[in-house]
């Protein structure tokens, strides 16, 4: 990495330009510009992102960004290769224990869904019920109704 931002810092330089000019010009603070220089990466809380400031930065020298891309590119493998196991399983663990924020936005609402579904499921069956009871009872009555107004008489 430290080539790449030498590279950086001696086109910057040749062409006469400050770190606070490159920084204003692409929106950066000029902090970011002398740890891509310096090869800070430590600096930059995600490496994928110094890839494109890196592009950027390069393309606004004049450079030929994509073999700079290319190059970070290498280094990125060589530097993401070199992690074990053990620090992967670290940095996964870390990130479990980390409490997310709630907010109306974020707040997971499957255990509401489940007991709602339950009571809608739970009406659904008593007006089933209601129903079918209600059906059984009217048919019942009619036949009794019929029944009643039947005279049976008896044939001799």
């Amino acid at each position: 990495m430290k080539e790449i931002g030498e590279k950086l810092k001696e086109a910057r330089e040749s062409i006469g330009v400050s770190i606070e000019e490159v920084a204003e010009d692409l929106k950066l603070r000029p902090s970011q510009i002398e740890n891509i220089e310096s090869g800070n990466t430590d600096a930059f809380k995600d490496v994928f992102y110094l890839k494109y400031f890196i592009r950027d930065y390069a393309k606004y020298l004049g450079l030929d960004k994509e073999d700079l891309v290319d190059e970070f590119n290498e280094y990125l493998f060589d530097y993401t290769s070199r992690l074990s196991l053990e620090d992967i399983k670290a940095a996964k663990k870390k990130k479990k224990d980390i409490r997310k924020i709630k907010s109306p936005y974020t707040i997971e609402k499957r255990n509401h869904v489940s007991i709602i579904m339950f009571g809608v499921y739970a009406i659904i069956m008593i007006l089933i019920v209601l129903i079918v009871y209600l059906i059984i009872n009217l048919n019942t009555s009619d036949n009794d109704d019929f029944t009643e107004g039947v005279i049976i008489t008896e044939s001799r």
